[in-house]
């Protein structure tokens, strides 16, 4: 005999929410309790039974399984190695209603003997589901250097594959396969050369189409992921494709005028210093700054000045600035 329906036993629809759950379950705990009704086995019976359902329809996966398979929801894990996507029994003469499940004892063991190769088993091949491959996400760091040329990595990628000797299904006939332990999937190691674009920032995922897991039932390979974190530069502070720098300038450059080398990514370049120049002053130098990802072209460079206070002044040079300030007091 089949047991009666979980959701009959606490009066509620199929579709109830937790709460709805919760609630009826607390109602008829507090009604049939055997402490509310000492000495009445029918109360008790009840009790248990009811504690049953909520046991049962609170746990989301135990009430999954139990929708899927009614009151042979136990078996669940073993319907699914056997490739059952529902219950292989099943009763749709009230309306065709997915979740009336109706198992014999010879069902039963005439199943089990299918899954686990009894002595009437018959042989039973299992389809693999068609899907797309794993994709997969992995971390790649470069330089600043190399986020603004463009860079190469040989990665060792650990991929989840279909198992090859079962074809993705777990099962050869009705036995589950050895390689893959019946799961269908195997891990592999995968070795890929990659290229990272010129131009990426720290956090940029960068999309290389198909080079993830191979697909499932003949469908497409995954896709992988390469997430990029660029290390600090000593030298340079990125904002977006610009890059800002700080350099020193002698304190005659600073007043009299002059030229400077200023460090880019590619080498040093000269910058004209116009006399009178303030401390802190910034001057941009036009496309020397990163390369842009997604179009030509690249950022700036802004340079700020620091101007250097001369030290360890000889007498002569202590004099003449003496005379500078006599010109030109506060």
């Amino acid at each position: 005999m089949a047991k009666r329906d979980y959701y009959e036993i606490l009066g509620i629809k199929r579709g109830a929410s937790e709460r709805e759950i919760k609630q009826a379950y607390r109602k008829l705990a507090r009604k049939y309790h055997p402490d509310v009704n000492p000495g009445d086995k029918s109360a008790e019976a009840k009790f248990k039974k009811i504690n049953e359902a909520y046991e049962v329809l609170s746990d989301s996966e135990k009430r999954g399984k139990y929708d899927r398979f009614g009151d042979k929801w136990q078996y669940a894990d073993q319907f699914a190695q056997g490739g059952f996507q529902e219950a292989p029994f099943r009763d749709f003469s009230s309306g065709g209603d997915a979740t009336s499940f109706h198992f014999g004892e010879g069902d039963l063991s005439g199943l089990f003997e299918e899954l686990f190769r009894g002595p009437r088993a018959r042989t039973y091949t299992r389809k693999a589901r068609s899907r797309r491959g794993q994709d997969i996400e992995h971390t790649v760091e470069v330089t600043l250097e190399e986020a603004y040329r463009g860079a190469t990595r040989l990665l060792n990628l650990e991929v989840n594959e279909p198992c090859s000797s079962c074809r993705g299904t777990g099962l050869i006939q009705n036995v589950p396969c050895s390689v893959c332990r019946g799961s269908g999937v195997v891990s592999r190691v995968k070795r890929l050369e990659v290229k990272i674009p010129a131009g990426v920032r720290g956090g940029s995922r960068v999309r290389i189409a198909g080079k993830g897991g191979q697909g499932y039932g003949g469908t497409a390979s995954g896709d992988l992921y390469l997430v990029v974190s660029v290390k600090p530069h000593a030298r340079f502070k990125r904002s977006g494709d610009d890059l800002h720098v700080e350099v020193e300038i002698p304190l005659t450059v600073a007043v009299l005028g002059g030229e400077i080398q200023v460090p880019t990514l590619k080498g040093k370049l000269a910058l004209k210093i116009p006399p009178e120049t303030q401390n802190g002053r910034t001057f941009r130098l036009a496309g020397q700054g990163m390369s842009h990802l997604s179009r030509a072209g690249h950022g700036d460079i802004l340079a700020r000045v620091n101007v250097l206070v001369p030290t360890k002044l000889s007498d002569k040079e202590k004099e003449l600035f003496k005379q500078l300030s006599e010109l030109r007091p506060n």
